[in-house]
């Protein structure tokens, strides 16, 4: 958990990119989930992948794909934003679909709407052309493991 906790914090400080935390997560490179910092703000994107792909006659991605980046995109966020960064462990995630989501390029950016001890909430929003015009949205809860990185 050191390891984690010196990536993190590097990270923060901009020492390291933050794509180097997101290939230490086996499932977010299988879906080849890339991040971007714009300024403080951290914007997720997933892109335009045949192994992504759910409807090839429209084509549109998978639902399982939006769903699995989404989820992904909270935890890392997570990971980010905690003063003492611990594995967050999903207690409930629940997407809505709002459109199709064609296949193209999708982004996601996340707000973390309570941080508690050993709870935390995370909303996620995810769109393809305008961030006003979501593909999805999702409220994620995590358990906040009792190790942290320094145990």
């Amino acid at each position: 958990m050191d390891a984690l906790k010196s990536l993190v914090e590097s990270c923060r400080r901009g020492e390291t990119p933050y794509q180097t935390l997101i290939e230490r997560v086996p499932y977010a490179c299988f879906l080849g989930i890339e991040v971007a910092a714009h300024g403080e703000e951290l914007v997720f994107m997933l892109p335009k992948s045949p192994s992504n792909l759910g409807n090839p006659t429209l084509p549109a991605l998978h639902g399982g794909a939006v769903a699995g980046f989404m989820e992904q995109a909270a935890i890392i966020f997570l990971l980010l934003q905690m003063g003492e960064p611990r594995v967050p462990k999903t207690i409930d995630f629940t997407i809505d679909y709002l459109r199709a989501g064609h296949f193209r390029d999708t982004f996601a950016e996340c707000r973390v709407t309570r941080l508690g001890r050993r709870v935390a909430n995370v909303h996620i929003s995810a769109w393809q052309v305008r961030r006003s015009e979501p593909i999805a949205i999702a409220r994620a809860h995590f358990l906040l493991s009792e190790e942290t990185a320094s145990d």
